[in-house]
């Protein structure tokens, strides 16, 4: 299957172009105040060989711009990372680029004991409203659960455009079987996502050194459910394990000094040589990966 190329990390790119950036908006601050930089962020890794892009929405939750301030301007800014998209593939003058609208954890990345779902609605709909006229694919992203897509499924547009889920897994202890940040298995997570009728099943935000264990479950699950049509993938990100009790926003992580661009290439080809088909970065993943792995695995 011929693999796809996601980008990287939004946050780390628009830290090196100077752009706003701070606790708790995280990337939220450009959209705020500095909305170009986004595009050039977008423009960047299409540039350097990303085949789909991510909304800048990751950050527009009450958890990171307020409660007030999201109710106020959680539709508008979605609106506004989904046009900065849009308008970042038309400049590229790259029209088969194709955007995925971020669904980020609403409640904090990693913290599935935060849950609370019966506010799922209230702070997914006014995302899905004003991202729905960009995106090409729905990607609910960084899941610590199974219940956060299962419920967000729910409120997505019927039409037919794909459904991407991608879970973060437990990296900070041995497990005895690939689990996610809730401590729900991998193999219970895959089985509900093929009730669910996802598209693809996506592994990112944990590091790689995790993904591989989850890719063979992934793999074995769908293959005894008669569900190799769903698309596997991976995205990790550059950070030391992170403990439970992060929420992957409390300060700034450090990136591994062992994981540079050909090393992070050979965890990649080990995940496409497991038949993951949509490979990318997330949380330091720069635009420098993203050409390695496009020159490599094109």
């Amino acid at each position: 299957m011929p693999i796809t190329i996601l980008d990287g990390g939004m946050s780390r790119e628009l830290m090196r172009r100077n752009a706003p950036f701070r606790q708790p908006e995280w990337s939220a601050c450009a959209l705020y105040e500095e909305p170009s930089a986004v595009q050039a962020v977008h423009e960047d890794f299409i540039a350097h060989g990303a085949e789909v892009i991510t909304t800048d929405s990751y950050a527009v939750v009450p958890f990171h711009i307020g409660e007030q301030r999201f109710h106020t301007d959680g539709k508008t800014l979605a609106d506004l990372a989904g046009r900065l998209a849009k308008s970042a593939v038309k400049n590229s003058g790259v029209l088969t680029t194709k955007i995925a609208g971020s669904l980020p954890p609403m409640f904090g990345s990693y913290r599935a004991d935060l849950i609370q779902p019966e506010r799922f609605a209230e702070i997914a709909q006014p995302l899905i409203d004003g991202l729905s006229p960009y995106v090409d694919i729905w990607l609910c992203e960084t899941q610590s659960t199974i219940i956060e897509p299962v419920s967000i499924k729910a409120l997505l547009p019927k039409d037919d455009r794909p459904f991407w889920v991608s879970f973060t897994l437990t990296d900070d202890e041995l497990t005895c079987e690939p689990q996610l940040r809730s401590g729900e298995t991998v193999k219970s997570a895959v089985e509900k996502m093929v009730d669910l009728g996802v598209d693809a099943i996506l592994f990112n935000c944990c590091q790689p050194e995790v993904i591989g264990e989850a890719l063979a479950v992934t793999t074995a699950t769908l293959t005894a459910l008669n569900a190799t049509h769903i698309q596997t993938g991976a995205y990790a990100n550059a950070f030391a394990p992170q403990p439970k009790d992060a929420t992957a926003n409390d300060g700034l992580d450090e990136v591994r000094k062992d994981l540079d661009p050909p090393a992070y290439l050979a965890w990649a080809k080990k995940w496409t040589a497991q038949g993951a088909s949509i490979i990318g970065g997330c949380c330091g993943i720069g635009v420098e990966y993203i050409e390695t792995l496009a020159k490599n695995l094109k």
